[in-house]
């Protein structure tokens, strides 16, 4: 490490509260980013390669200093960025505010997954709860945004390409997610201003029905975001998905074309 880098790093430093969670998760979160971009390179000779479209539009709503609301949608592309589609998404929770900048989310999410070419005539329901802890830490010219969030997947069994079994496959899934803006200009994060994004996002399976990939994945986006006033921002840009799929030594690497639209509303 540089002995520039190590000065830049020395002046994100917060200097009070929950040292634990900004300190040694910004460290964490840069040590993700890097183990993904290695994971990528190391095992690219394994993976198939799609190209798609994530679109994705998210809310967080507060209600009073304690209490608000999350909301999330999501509609991704299967193959040639816009051919066919491979997965929506619905995802709401109740937020608890333990602090300004720390939450606590407890909520459910409903996937319907576009199964592979064996499976055209159906759709793959799955279930979801999950609970979160997110943070924020914010500097004059650099934001930060964490999250671990920790999954219960009930995915529906299938029979064939078309008809769905009763029962569900089910298995636990972590995430952990470091996101970092970056001014550009002088007018920081102010209205119409533009920053630069970094994001990364490592997902672990555990459960008895976890064999192969208790690896599930990484995402990596670079990107940029127009703020569109103080509290919301466009995201535009590229993500690496890299996966480890459920059958032995097959890999997956999603090539994306990523549009997240953030928005955020108090109304106290």
């Amino acid at each position: 490490m540089s002995f520039h880098v190590r000065q830049s790093l020395e002046k994100w430093r917060p200097a009070s509260g929950m040292p634990f969670l900004h300190g040694k998760c910004l460290m964490a979160g840069l040590f993700f980013i890097f183990s993904g971009i290695i994971n990528n390179s190391q095992a690219q000779k394994h993976t198939e390669s799609l190209s798609q479209v994530w679109l994705g539009y998210f809310n967080q709503t507060r209600f009073s200093n304690k209490w608000g609301l999350w909301a999330d949608l999501h509609l991704r592309t299967k193959e040639d960025f816009f051919d066919k589609l491979s997965q929506g998404i619905v995802r709401v929770g109740l937020t608890y505010y333990l602090k300004d900048d720390v939450k606590l989310t407890l909520g459910y999410a409903y996937v319907n997954h576009f199964p592979a070419d064996n499976n055209i005539n159906i759709t793959q329901p799955e279930h979801r709860p999950w609970q979160q802890i997110q943070w924020h830490t914010a500097y004059k010219k650099v934001r930060l945004m964490q999250w671990c969030r920790l999954e219960e997947r009930y995915r529906r069994k299938i029979i064939n390409a078309d008809e769905l079994d009763n029962g569900y496959n089910f298995n636990f899934r972590l995430r952990y997610n470091f996101l970092s803006q970056f001014a550009l200009g002088r007018r920081y994060f102010q209205p119409g201003a533009v920053s630069f994004v970094i994001n990364n996002e490592v997902h672990v399976n555990f459960g008895k029905q976890i064999v192969y990939n208790y690896f599930d994945q990484n995402r990596f986006f670079l990107g940029f975001a127009y703020h569109v006033n103080k509290r919301d921002n466009l995201q535009a840009g590229y993500m690496n998905v890299f996966q480890q799929l459920p059958a032995a030594n097959r890999y997956r690497s999603i090539h994306a074309a990523r549009l997240f639209y953030f928005h955020n509303l108090d109304l106290r």
